[in-house]
């Protein structure tokens, strides 16, 4: 079985999900002319300091159609989440300078849930319906929508499971 990040649904709206999601540390690989993903999959592999395989977790998650787990992406990079037991002090050291470690702090993201395949009008489409309903409730979002794609391309699409995602705005201390 595959790792998953831990996360507390705090709330239902309809079909969205509210949910609190700890920090995650991810290697990042920046498309500086190379190919990001073979970047960030020799790391995995261990082509770091320390020589150490991780394992992959699910799910990928991304602003385009990505091709395997786990991964976070923009127009300028992509991430792969690191497994719950590494720190950012407890990781290892990548070789390649395109490579970098990060952690994204603690965070409430509002999250639809889909299944079936994965196309940019699909992730259009559920991204209207996940923004419209976040609106409605009176909620602010902060950032772009992404993708949380849970299965890796050889399972059959009508059994994967996809989300559409995006970060709220904590509320107003009082």
């Amino acid at each position: 079985m595959v790792e998953e990040p831990k996360y507390e649904v705090l709330k239902k709206i309809g079909d969205v999900e509210i949910r609190r999601y700890p920090s995650l540390v991810v290697a990042t690989a920046m498309a500086d002319g190379e190919d990001p993903f073979s970047l960030l999959f020799g790391y995995i592999s261990g082509k770091n300091r320390q020589r150490s395989k991780v394992p992959m977790i699910s799910p990928v998650i991304s602003e385009k159609i990505p091709m395997t787990s786990p991964v976070i992406s923009d127009s300028s990079s992509l991430s792969f989440i690191l497994p719950s037991e590494y720190r950012l002090d407890t990781a290892p050291e990548p070789i390649d300078g395109n490579v970098r470690l990060s952690e994204i702090p603690a965070r409430v993201l509002g999250v639809i849930r889909f299944s079936g395949k994965w196309s940019s009008n699909r992730f259009r489409e559920k991204s209207g319906e996940l923004l419209g309903a976040l609106k409605g409730a009176g909620l602010r979002t902060v950032g772009e929508p992404f993708a949380m794609l849970y299965n890796p391309p050889y399972v059959p699409w009508f059994l994967r499971r996809n989300e559409v995602a995006v970060e709220l705005e904590p509320p107003a201390q009082t």
